[in-house]
């Protein structure tokens, strides 16, 4: 896949396997934002193990996939173990915040309303 594509160059033309679109990075969270409208947005992540995104709040909803690894989600102070092929939602308003247990990737569907 040749980075200089526009992301829907790439889904027109050829299948893409989710857990392909972004790498890992050492000691960092890596992203790489998929579809970005006025209505919502779509972005995959890269968590290096032990990395987090610390809690906050977001004014939209937000739909969370797991193509692979392990993290802990933590909604309004509940933490959800998640693992490959989990899904979950996040609700507006609601503190939350995310930390890899082991090299993870998700991704993030924010639907703005």
């Amino acid at each position: 896949m040749e980075e200089h594509k526009k992301t829907d160059e790439i889904f027109f033309r050829e299948n893409v396997l989710l857990s392909k679109l972004v790498e890992y990075q050492e000691g960092a969270v890596v992203s790489r934002t998929l579809i970005k409208k006025d209505t919502g947005t779509i972005t995959v992540f890269a968590f290096d193990k032990g990395q987090a995104l610390s809690e906050h709040t977001a004014p939209f909803d937000a739909f969370v996939f797991v193509p692979e690894g392990e993290a802990t989600i933590t909604v309004s102070g509940v933490a959800r173990e998640m693992k490959q092929g989990d899904m979950t939602i996040l609700p507006a308003g609601k503190p939350h915040s995310v930390k890899a247990r082991e090299k993870f990737k998700m991704l993030l569907v924010m639907i703005r309303s």
